[in-house]
C-alpha cells in the first residue's frame, strides 16, 4: 500500500521550444551580472524576445507578448543591476507562464 503523506513527484512540463527559449534568456540575462555591456549577448536577448513574443502569440499567450515588449524596453537600456534584475525577473515571469500554460492552468 502506498504512502498518503509520500512527497509527489514533480511535474514539470516536458520542454518545448517555448520553454527552451525562456530558459535561454534566463541564463543570458543572468550572464548580464557579470559582463553587463556585453553587447552580442544584448542582441541574443533582443532575438530571443522577438522569438517568444512570436510563438507565445502564435499559441494564443497574450501575456507573453505584452511582457515581451515591456523586457524589449529594458533590454535596450543602459546597463545597470536594476536593467539586469528586471531582466532576470522578467524571464522567470514567461517561464511561470510558459509552465502554467503547458500544466493546463492557464
Amino acid at each position: 500500500m502506498s504512502n498518503p503523506n509520500a512527497p509527489r513527484p514533480s511535474r514539470e512540463p516536458l520542454m518545448d521550444a517555448l520553454g527552451q527559449m525562456c530558459a535561454d534568456g534566463k541564463q543570458a540575462a543572468e550572464y548580464l551580472w557579470q559582463v553587463p555591456k556585453d553587447e552580442a549577448m544584448r542582441r541574443k536577448i533582443l532575438d530571443l524576445l522577438n522569438q517568444i513574443g512570436t510563438e507565445g502569440a502564435k499559441q494564443g499567450r497574450t501575456e507573453m507578448p505584452r511582457l515581451v515588449e515591456e523586457l524589449k524596453i529594458a533590454a535596450q537600456a543602459t546597463p545597470s543591476p536594476q536593467q539586469v534584475e528586471l531582466l532576470v525577473d522578467g524571464f522567470d515571469r514567461l517561464t511561470k507562464l510558459w509552465q502554467a500554460a503547458k500544466s493546463g492552468l492557464l
